[in-house]
């Protein structure tokens, strides 16, 4: 499945209701379900915000694939180049409250998913979400 959405929140929040139905009509348990909508709504609304600058002309597009032991979820914008691959892992700690906000949303990605890959194809950042499933639907 794949949409080609504008550059708003409302539109970002459609991305992750589709995904949710697609997970449901193909029987992805509902926890992984979850954590992979949250992963989604992360990454759609940097996209939106910080790379597409919410100018709702521009659009960016978002692709499911779901075959017996994965789910995949594309992301593709046209914005300045950004790997967030390259963010460091990070635990949550007491000196947080000292630090600018900023910088935990590639953590709740990687949480929920099991490979988080960057590439830029041409001119285009693809981020693609990657979730192993088990046998009894994952």
């Amino acid at each position: 499945m794949t949409l080609d959405l504008h550059a708003t929140p409302q539109e970002a929040m459609r991305a992750v209701e589709a995904f949710q139905a697609f997970g449901r009509a193909r029987g992805i348990g509902e926890n992984t379900l979850f954590g992979l909508a949250l992963a989604l709504e992360e990454c759609a609304s940097n996209i939106v915000n910080h790379a597409l600058q919410r100018d709702p002309t521009r659009t960016f597009r978002v692709r499911f694939d779901h075959t017996a032991d994965r789910v995949v979820i594309e992301l593709r914008d046209d914005g300045p180049m950004f790997d967030p691959t390259q963010a460091p892992t990070r635990e949550p700690s007491a000196e947080d409250d000292d630090l600018p906000p900023g910088g935990w949303g590639i953590q709740l990605v990687r949480r929920h998913t099991d490979e988080v890959r960057y590439a830029r194809e041409a001119a285009e950042n693809v981020l693609r979400l990657t979730k192993q499933l088990d046998p009894s639907g994952g």
